[in-house]
């Protein structure tokens, strides 16, 4: 049996600040962070925000929401898409997200989505047929600028592996 040894290429930005994000893309980060001040994490003390762009210029929220069950709560990527899907089917395409991250008490830090976040993420990127553009806070205190969803989930499950009926 021949092995082949394979590399994945991820490609992205690294920029150092917020200030060198383009105008609509600051809007976007800073509602990402404000959102984070309506998260309900009383059990994780993790505050997430995520926001959505849409091509009309309507910035749309989510937030984690947890409860006693931890951890069937939701994240903020999720409770932004779903939300946006269930109030708004109609909405207008989705340009771009951002996605933020804080301590109850401390400053912002890194803020990765979680796999089942990323499938989500994806499965909507694919609904609407054009890429949906990410910026994520790093380790590093820098910020990362995805050009499309796909870009974090290389190797993803999608419509197009389930058996036909």
């Amino acid at each position: 049996m021949a092995r082949i040894s394979r590399q994945q290429l991820i490609i992205y930005e690294e920029l150092d600040t917020a200030t060198d994000l383009l105008p609509t893309e600051q809007a976007l980060w800073q509602a990402a962070r404000d959102a984070t001040n309506q998260a309900y994490a009383p059990y994780s003390k993790f505050h997430v925000g995520a926001a959505l762009l849409l091509a009309d210029g309507t910035i749309f929220r989510g937030t984690n929401q947890e409860n006693a069950a931890y951890p069937s709560g939701l994240c903020a990527e999720r409770t932004a898409l779903f939300g946006l899907a269930a109030s708004q089917p109609d909405h207008a395409p989705i340009v771009g997200m951002a996605v933020a991250a804080r301590p109850s008490s401390g400053d912002f830090g890194p803020a990765l989505p979680c796999g089942a976040c990323r499938q989500v993420m994806l499965e909507y990127e694919a609904r609407q047929g054009q890429p949906i553009p990410l910026l994520l806070p790093s380790r590093a205190g820098t910020i990362y600028r995805f050009k499309s969803l796909a870009d974090i989930m290389p190797f993803n499950f999608s419509a197009d592996d389930l058996p036909m009926i």
